[in-house]
């Protein structure tokens, strides 16, 4: 089939290269422009550098929604676009201009986790697993009738980087085959159960700040969420903003007030969590790395010298 695609990072880049490998066509590729935002930066793979390789037609644009990409589109006479990973809202008019319609190809398990970072916010509320939606599009956000869809188990210590790698891999794949499957003539797809459905904001600094008053278990799993190469979830000690690099669940009980520097347990200092911390039958969550703000990464022990004192939400 003749494929128009709309892809940016090393989502995108990957779509494309597994579109390029297939027997399908691709006609146009529109991608954005590099972006500053720091989720941006991470897994940022050009889909227009790809694209200029292979010798297509690469439009950039923020916005899908001027008459000139439109006209652009019609010209290149699509069967059906793609569209990995892009981050803003795409109309009817295009998303129904193909004769096939749309799919688009999301990496969470919908009608859970539409929207952005479904990753971390999966691994941050304990999902068992994570996966890869090809759906065709239509006027609903990360809405449509499924395709296909393919999922991977989250592994008990898995950061978000390590989900990001397996479902990486889903990509190429799940896209080639959805392509194949609309090609053939299919048209029953599985329409989503909206009552299960989920819709996330993107993440920012405030979505990585530590509420000690959490469970150490759901910081152990915010710190993994927030692993590098992601912004670290943070803290303030004395005035001074750290980043928790790397961290576990203790292995004894600690009572107290929430966000207190209490004992050294091995390798970690443990810090008292949970909102009925005071009852003492929670654990703590055991620091194990810090980043200060110069950047330098620092074992806990070295950072918390003695014990005693809090580590506070704001400066």
């Amino acid at each position: 089939m003749r494929v128009v695609m709309f892809g940016y990072q090393t989502w995108g880049h990957r779509t494309l290269q597994a579109l390029i490998e297939s027997e399908h066509e691709v006609a146009l590729v529109v991608t954005h422009p590099a972006s500053d935002h720091p989720y941006e930066r991470i897994w940022s793979d050009s889909v227009a550098e790809l694209a200029a390789k292979h010798g297509i037609e690469v439009v950039i644009r923020d916005r899908p929604d001027d008459a000139e990409l439109f006209d652009r589109l019609k010209q290149a006479d699509p069967d059906v676009i793609v569209a990995t990973n892009w981050r803003t809202w795409i109309p009817p008019q295009i998303f129904d201009l193909p004769r096939f319609g749309t799919l688009n190809v999301h990496d969470s398990l919908l009608p859970a986790y539409g929207g952005f970072s479904p990753l971390i916010w999966a691994l941050i509320n304990d999902e068992k697993e994570v996966g890869v939606t090809a759906h065709m599009m239509d006027a609903g956000l990360d809405a449509g009738d499924i395709v296909l869809q393919r999922a991977v188990a989250v592994g008990p210590r898995d950061t978000t980087a390590d989900l990001f790698h397996k479902t990486l891999e889903l990509f190429g794949p799940i896209t080639v085959d959805g392509l194949d499957l609309i090609a053939s003539g299919r048209t029953d797809w599985t329409p989503q159960d909206r009552s299960k459905a989920s819709f996330f904001h993107k993440r920012a600094d405030e979505d990585n700040r530590i509420d000690w008053t959490w469970s150490a278990e759901e910081l152990d799993r915010l710190v993994r969420a927030q692993s590098d190469p992601y912004p670290n979830a943070f803290t303030y000690h004395r005035g001074e903003r750290i980043r928790v690099v790397a961290a576990t669940v203790s292995e004894g009980r600690y009572g107290g007030t929430p966000g207190r520097i209490f004992i050294r347990e091995g390798n970690a200092i443990v810090i008292v969590a949970g909102a009925d911390a005071r009852r003492g039958k929670s654990h703590g969550l055991a620091i194990e790395r810090v980043r200060i703000e110069d950047g330098t990464e620092l074992a806990a022990t070295d950072y918390f010298r003695t014990m005693g004192g809090y580590l506070t939400s704001a400066r």
